[in-house]
């Protein structure tokens, strides 16, 4: 078939690069411009170079609403278009213009974690499992019919980096499956249940902020969601910012206030965390290795020198 792809970063090149060695025709590709937002210059592969290998007419935008972009499509006389990692609206009058629709690539199990950063946010909120979404497009975000969706289970030793190579995998497979059943003149897909659907907002450092109100579970996720390459989560151990780089969740519990440097651990040292920490009941957040601003990175034990003290999720004033 002959298929437009719009795509950006990692996502958007591994998707079209599948849907070349398929053997589709792709007469024309549509990019954004790259970003200094942090989050998107993580797994910037580029789409606009890939295009360029390929000899491939390539437009790049913010978004895709004008008359040269509508023109383009329409010249490029597609059966299909495929959107992997789009960030911005595409209007009804740009993804209907191929005769079989437009078919988007989401890294979610849709309708849950539609938007930004669905991998980071599921982990945060310790789901049982990550996916990609192939769905045809409609004038919502992520809300059109399900084509094919394939998940893999999270365990407790995953970072959002595992979930990102296991998701990212799919891409380019799911894509291929899809357009041959689209191909095939099947229009049967499965509507999204509205009931179940969340949309998120882009990740920033302010959502990677520590708060030991939390418990320690949810904590241990909030630092895998955020390991490296990621910008970490981070706290406070008076004016100096800590990155926790690896943490885990202790099997004995904790008692006293959220945020107090309890104890050591092995190699990590035991922060009281949870709400309800005063009751004795929570586990405690051990931190077993941290990294400061100037780039050294610790052991728990090595930081935490003497046992007290409190992190908090803002600086203290400096005295």
């Amino acid at each position: 078939m002959r298929v437009v792809a719009f795509g950006y970063m990692t996502w958007g090149r591994r998707t079209i690069e599948a849907v070349l060695a398929a053997g589709h025709e792709v007469p024309l590709i549509v990019t954004h411009q790259d970003s200094d937002n942090a989050y998107e210059k993580i797994f910037n592969e580029s789409v606009a170079e890939l295009a360029a290998e390929h000899r491939i007419p390539v437009l790049v935008r913010d978004r895709a609403v004008d008359d040269e972009v509508r023109a383009a499509i329409a010249a490029a006389d597609a059966d299909v278009m495929v959107v992997s990692n789009w960030r911005t609206w595409l209007p009804p009058e740009v993804f209907t213009i191929p005769r079989l629709g437009t078919l988007n690539v989401h890294d979610a199990l849709l309708p849950a974690y539609a938007g930004f950063a669905p991998l980071n946010w599921a982990l945060i909120n310790d789901e049982p499992e990550v996916g990609v979404t192939a769905h045809m497009m409609n004038a919502e975000f992520d809300a059109g019919d399900v084509v094919l969706q394939r998940s893999t289970a999270i365990t407790d030793d995953d970072t959002v980096v595992d979930l990102f190579d296991r998701t990212l995998a799919m891409f380019g497979p799911i894509t291929v499956d899809a357009l041959e059943l689209i191909g095939s003149g099947r229009t049967d897909w499965a509507p999204q249940d509205r009931r179940a659907a969340s949309y998120f907002h882009r990740r920033t450092e302010e959502e990677n902020r520590i708060d030991f109100g939390w418990s320690a579970r949810e904590l241990f996720n909030l630092v895998r969601a955020q390991v490296d390459p990621y910008p970490n989560a981070y706290c406070f151990h008076g004016a100096r910012r800590l990155r926790i780089l690896r943490a885990g969740v202790t099997a004995t519990p904790y008692g006293g206030t959220p945020g107090r440097i309890f104890i050591r651990d092995g190699q990590g040292v035991v922060v009281v965390a949870g709400a309800d920490a005063r009751r004795g009941r929570n586990p405690g957040l051990r931190i077993d290795r941290l990294r400061l601003d100037d780039g050294t990175e610790l052991t728990g034990v090595e930081y935490f020198t003497r046992m007290g003290g409190y992190l908090t999720s803002h600086p203290a004033p400096e005295a």
